[in-house]
């Protein structure tokens, strides 16, 4: 996990971000929170719908130092987020950690939040580049090869982006913290990893059988859309 010291790598911290249990796990760092924020598609976005705290998951994608997931037009998340305060969370289970207590029982994880309001990408060009940028980022060329968005798909989907500017991540790694004296029990302790696997790709009925696998298929991996990041 990179640990970048100068001020310009470095995300300021605010009341919203400051770690007050734990603070030795906080990292504020751009590249460490980068790379949780590109090792994964997938996010959760808290906002607030009539009043009431909802979290949403959905995908999500970085371009330098910007954030940006999509929706439906008619998503009431979508709806709700844009110009309101959001909360976006990503979140990697590593493993879990057993210890000889079970108050000392923990998890390793990265996990990074971003804080900000949302504005919505409506210059068309910067949406369809935003895109692009989505699907290739996680699939290396594929844009090229697909048909192009008509307006009707364009007009039906939002792009919302925010700043990565009040944010901060959390790690934990490595064995259990024991109680004095607990590592003398004949209890075993220690750590189980956890991975996600890339099965084998299934085509759908309309393949034909000697139509060959593209190299971003049978190539994939999730954490490739960190290459076009930067």
């Amino acid at each position: 996990m990179a640990t970048g010291n100068s001020r310009a790598d470095r995300i300021k911290q605010t009341p919203l971000t400051r770690l007050r249990r734990a603070r030795k796990r906080g990292v504020f760092d751009r590249e460490t929170v980068y790379a949780i924020v590109d090792a994964t598609p997938i996010c959760h976005v808290g906002h607030l719908i009539e009043g009431r705290p909802v979290v949403t998951p959905t995908c999500h994608w970085r371009s330098g130092d910007h954030i940006y997931w999509h929706g439906s037009r008619a998503s009431r998340m979508m709806q709700a987020s844009l110009d309101a305060a959001v909360c976006l969370t990503v979140t990697h289970l590593d493993g879990l950690v057993l210890a000889r207590s079970g108050f000392h029982h923990s998890a390793n994880y990265r996990s990074a939040m971003i804080f900000g309001e949302p504005q919505i990408v409506d210059d068309p060009e910067l949406k369809m580049a935003s895109l692009e940028r989505f699907v290739d980022g996680l699939f290396p060329g594929r844009w090229e090869t697909l048909r192009p968005p008509t307006r009707k798909e364009m007009n039906a989907t939002t792009v919302l982006t925010m700043p990565i500017e009040e944010a901060s991540a959390k790690v934990r790694s490595g064995p259990p913290k024991e109680a004095p004296g607990d590592e003398l029990l004949s209890i075993w302790a220690g750590e189980i990893p956890l991975t996600i696997a890339v099965d084998t790709p299934v085509p759908d009925r309309f393949v034909a059988d000697d139509q060959p696998l593209p190299a971003h298929v049978s190539g994939y991996g999730l954490a490739q859309q960190t290459i076009e990041n930067e």
